[in-house]
């Protein structure tokens, strides 16, 4: 995967993050999920598509298989979200990254890039489209807790 942004930790540490991709359906619900499990409670931790999806129950196979669960979480979009402030997007496809960047235009909301493969597209079997998205899966959970939790003493 492409080299991946890092969080400027010399900045005051983000309140409430938001992950973003196309469609809120694998990526970004994973990337809140496992941020979840992995960062202090006290950091509100949402995520959102561009457009509406459906739920992929490929997602529910590898979140179970490292003890998570999305719950009855739905995909949503941004305009479904409850609370709009964040001090950081992080996002998962060129097409969230773009809107983000639009979005925050006129606010002073970090916005990062972390380029993560589409794994709704790979594969012929279960088991080659399951490895996709364990590939995903550990992928976001090498990058959240490289970049987000071992700074902790920045959080």
């Amino acid at each position: 995967m492409e080299q991946v942004e890092a969080i400027d930790h010399s900045v005051k540490a983000p309140g409430a993050i938001l992950f973003m991709c196309g469609l809120n359906t694998i990526r970004s619900p994973m990337a809140e999920v496992i941020a979840r499990g992995m960062l202090p409670q006290g950091i509100y931790i949402a995520s959102a598509g561009v457009r509406a999806g459906e739920r992929n129950p490929f997602v529910d196979v590898v979140l179970d298989e490292i003890g998570l669960s999305l719950g009855r979480r739905q995909p949503q979009t941004l305009e479904d979200l409850e609370d709009d402030f964040f001090d950081l997007i992080i996002t998962l496809s060129p097409e969230a990254h773009h809107a983000a960047l639009e979005l925050t235009r006129a606010n002073a909301i970090d916005v990062i890039y972390w380029p993560t493969m589409d794994p709704s597209a790979i594969g012929d079997t279960r088991e080659q489209i399951l490895s996709a998205y364990r590939d995903v899966r550990d992928y976001l959970q090498g990058l959240i807790e490289s970049r987000l939790v071992e700074h902790r003493g920045s959080l």
